[in-house]
């Protein structure tokens, strides 16, 4: 019951942070079309523009990141692990994500200590905090936490998790 909620929130979770991200693409790309236009065309280049640019990256990045940690489009050692037996390998895929998560709690608390670090320093030309480049780093680190859970409960039970964009 508990994983069947799970599964099912972290899907949306997980649909959601797809959406971001692409449309966090299609800002960049608009971001950047202007930065050219502005250098080339007007012959004034936005200042703005590239520090956007930059934090735009990094919430594509890394909440694109996490989602393919939930669904296991990140680089894997399967090649390795298709050599081991059945219940070894079941052992070594549960042990991985657990790694996986104790890597994403390192995240968030990191990525939390840098944030609180600089969160009073301003990014000059957007006029906000540097803590907020730091921000996807804990989020990320969260949503990994939470995929990894998902996926060794589901080990626990037997399932496997489907991929949000099914």
């Amino acid at each position: 019951m508990i994983f069947n909620l799970l599964t099912r929130f972290n899907a949306r979770l997980a649909r959601y942070c797809m959406y971001f991200a692409v449309l966090g693409i299609f800002l960049l790309v608009a971001v950047v079309a202007w930065q050219v236009f502005g250098r080339y065309v007007l012959n004034d280049t936005p200042t703005w523009a590239e520090s956007l640019a930059l934090v735009i990256v990094l919430y594509v990045t890394l909440l694109a990141a996490s989602v393919g940690v939930r669904d296991a489009g990140h680089i894997g050692m399967e090649s390795l692990l298709i050599l081991v037996p059945e219940k070894p390998r079941h052992m070594l895929e549960l042990v991985i994500h657990i790694l996986v998560a104790i890597f994403g709690g390192i995240m968030v608390w990191h990525g939390g200590l840098l944030a609180l670090s600089v969160i009073n320093y301003q990014i000059p030309i957007l006029h906000i905090s540097e803590g907020f480049n730091h921000l996807p780093l804990v989020l990320s680190g969260a949503l990994i936490v939470l995929f990894s859970i998902e996926h060794v409960l589901a080990m626990l039970h037997g399932k496997e998790v489907i991929p949000s964009w099914h």
